[in-house]
């Protein structure tokens, strides 16, 4: 993953773990797991999801859509509650420094999966108990979440772990939504090689607004829960920052039932915890979206030290040992950190339409046909910074809807001050752009795949724009070879015509 996440990767790594709740006497250990950050070793703390615990509320799930409750206390759980956390070796652990190399055997519930995969070579630690201490939300995700999804979006949107169309009991989706946003924090009992644990915070904590949208991320959970997480644990992802709404976040890092609870990480400041995933998996309108909601750490560890000293006097003394927020102080103007890049991305906005441009030059922006079509008089387009400018322009050339290059120009009526240029590539390479596509014929929906038209293929035609006003080179864009048009309808080449005996 490139030098600059070592540090991140290793503190993930370190604070990453999975959370098993049970009732007590009964054989399915395990029946509800999640992902979990550890706090601190000594004494262990840890955070993670309150999915798991919404079985075993005293007053059922709905006690946490209370609008005046921000966190409940451990007793609100029934008592036969049992909870187990589990994490890998640590080098900080006689046990992680002795074992550290050794091959490792996988679990009998992968054993006997037939799965093919390859035990991590080092065993994890056993399975430890622990207790809840208490149940906490963020009142500030929880608003914007309720301004934002909420209302008439509600039957659009769709948050639970299972798809739309899986065999999941309305009760059960109503508890998973209720539970969003909700999460835990245990305390976990010393083990027999305690001795040898670090003591106080084990990460920092990076305030809230100090990421800038487009900063690269890395994502720590183990898919499926404790279902095998001698293959499973801490599996990492990486992705950036896609959007922010107060504490509330939005990650493309690609994230699995699970991972709810799991750590998001920053590449700067180093390893600094910036989020938990609050729900890995999102849909609209029956389709999945390539995104991972995430709940801000800073807020909701703030909320956890004001919980902490108000439900007991010997609890305020572990609000003491929760991670400190490190980077930029609040109230300090923040450095942005995003790519250059990010700032020739505009939004344009056609009546009821809106979608992503690209600024190509100072009164020049690319966009998408179907954003922007040539029946369009005139546009909108918003300014990433600062976020106030909106300047006026017109579509002064759009591909025809037979054409496979989805492509519109928007001509300013002013300058775009301030707005770095990208530079075009001469030359195109290959990756793989992470989205959907969708069949129309069929109604299939084909996730990680989709089309991008290279900008060596745009540049020429966009030069000659700028410089003389000619549109010659962009409606050349409208006679693509039937071979383009094939490819981009995602049907196979046609065969060549048989010839002819006479």
């Amino acid at each position: 993953m490139g030098r600059q996440w070592g540090p991140s990767m290793r503190s993930a790594e370190q604070a990453g773990c999975v959370v098993s709740a049970s009732r007590a006497g009964q054989p399915d250990v395990g029946s509800w797991s999640c992902s979990g950050v550890i706090l601190s070793r000594n004494p262990g703390l840890v955070l993670c999801h309150g999915g798991i615990f919404t079985p075993f509320l005293r007053a059922g799930s709905g006690a946490l859509t209370e609008a005046c409750v921000a966190f409940l206390p451990g007793d609100s759980c029934t008592d036969d509650l049992r909870l187990h956390v589990q994490w890998g070796p640590t080098a900080a652990t006689p046990a992680g420094r002795a074992e550290q190399g050794r091959p490792g055997l996988c679990t009998p519930q992968c054993a006997g999966l037939g799965l093919g995969l390859q035990p991590r070579g080092r065993p994890l630690q056993p399975p430890r108990p622990a207790e809840l201490l208490l149940l906490l939300s963020c009142p500030a995700f929880r608003a914007h979440f309720a301004r934002l999804f909420g209302a008439e979006a509600a039957e659009q949107w769709h948050f639970v772990s299972a798809a739309p169309d899986d065999e999941v009991s309305e009760e059960e989706e109503e508890d998973q939504l209720r539970a969003l946003g909700w999460f835990a924090l245990l305390r976990v009992r010393r083990g027999a090689d305690a001795e040898g644990e670090e003591r106080g915070p084990a990460l920092a904590v990076a305030p809230l607004g100090s990421v800038a949208k487009g900063a690269p991320l890395l994502a720590c959970g183990s898919p499926f829960g404790a279902f095998c997480p001698d293959i499973f644990l801490n599996t990492l992802s990486r992705g950036v920052l896609s959007n922010a709404a107060g504490p509330l976040l939005l990650t493309d890092a690609r994230c699995l039932p699970g991972t709810e609870g799991g750590g998001v990480f920053a590449a700067r400041p180093a390893g600094a915890l910036v989020a938990l995933v609050a729900a890995p998996l999102c849909w609209k309108a029956r389709e999945w979206v390539g995104l991972t909601l995430l709940c801000a750490a800073a807020p909701l560890l703030q909320a956890a030290r004001a919980a902490l000293v108000r439900l007991h006097p010997d609890s305020a003394a572990l609000a003491a040992l929760l991670p400190p927020e490190v980077g930029t102080p609040r109230g300090l103007p923040l450095r942005d950190l995003a790519p250059p890049w990010a700032s020739a991305a505009v939004l344009v906005e056609c009546g009821s339409v809106w979608g992503s441009g690209v600024a190509v030059a100072s009164r020049l922006v690319v966009t998408c046909r179907h954003v922007a079509p040539r029946e369009s008089a005139r546009v909108l387009v918003h300014l990433a910074t600062p976020k106030s400018v909106a300047i006026w322009g017109r579509v002064t050339f759009a591909t025809q809807e037979t054409s496979p290059y989805d492509i519109a120009v928007v001509s300013l009526e002013e300058d775009l001050d301030g707005v770095p240029m990208p530079v075009p590539a001469e030359h195109f390479h290959e990756g793989i752009v992470a989205s959907n596509t969708r069949d129309n014929s069929t109604g299939a929906t084909y996730p990680h795949l989709n089309f991008s038209i290279p900008v060596t293929v745009l540049q020429p035609a966009l030069q000659q724009y700028s410089q003389t006003g000619d549109l010659c080179g962009l409606q050349e864009l409208d006679r693509a070879t039937e071979p383009v048009k094939v490819v981009w309808r995602l049907q196979r080449p046609l065969p060549n015509a048989p010839q002819s005996k006479l």
